[in-house]
């Protein structure tokens, strides 16, 4: 596969099939991942990688918290910034509404949405679970290090026949987390990531969202002169 191919067929996916894939190529898309760049190849990021009965007994702790904690806890960084201004706002909008309208909810559906919502914590269905940490003592530079070895993760698995869906709503049970991953006070969860094979069944599925022209979002100087 072409790495134009996995940029364009590489979606969030919502509705994942049960069937696991191999270990083995779970381990060679997480191993290619580590060819991302950072500065000086601090490679601060950090994994934890669950499936089998791992997985299922994270999702079913998660499940037993959220009857206290419908909305989990605080999470240790802003997801997104307060305001979100336009035209940033009004994107996360519409990819909002674009998504409900897929499985027919809408916004006065608040126990759709609700429910919906839930999904995130059973990694809408994937059997791979992974958890990227990155250490307390880094700073922005480094989170977009980790940024670059999703984005790399994520195109390895559509090489393999895979789909992902990168979710920020974990940082909601980190410590929870931390529990199942035994991760260490020093690292800070930043993502969870589900994989595994899409279910192209699945309406959700069929979402894609917009992106901006070219002309919105970049400039080009000096070229022809």
């Amino acid at each position: 596969m072409r790495v134009s191919e996995a940029l364009r067929t590489r979606i969030t996916c919502r509705a994942f099939l049960p069937d696991p894939p191999e270990e083995a190529v779970v381990r060679r898309v997480v191993d290619m991942a580590k060819h991302a760049p950072s500065g000086g190849n601090l490679q601060p990021w950090r994994v934890y990688v669950l499936g089998g009965g791992a997985l299922g007994a994270l999702k079913a702790a998660v499940a037993e918290a959220r009857e206290t904690h419908p909305m989990g806890f605080k999470p240790e960084y802003a997801i997104y910034p307060s305001p979100l201004i336009e035209p940033y706002e009004s994107r996360r909008r519409k990819c909002g509404e674009d998504m409900y309208a897929t499985i027919g909810v809408t916004r006065e559906d608040r126990a759709g949405r609700r429910a919906q919502f839930a999904r995130n914590f059973a990694f809408f269905g994937a059997p791979v679970g992974l958890f990227l940490y990155l250490d307390r003592t880094m700073g922005p530079p480094q989170w977009s290090d980790a940024g670059m070895f999703l984005q790399s993760l994520m195109l390895a698995a559509r090489e393999e026949g895979l789909h992902s869906c990168a979710q920020e709503a974990w940082a909601m049970w980190s410590d929870l987390v931390g529990a199942h991953t035994g991760a260490p006070d020093n690292l800070m969860l930043f993502c969870g990531l589900g994989l595994g094979f899409m279910d192209e069944s699945a309406p959700i599925n069929a979402l894609r969202t917009d992106r901006a022209p070219l002309g919105e979002f970049a400039e080009f100087i000096g070229f022809g002169d």
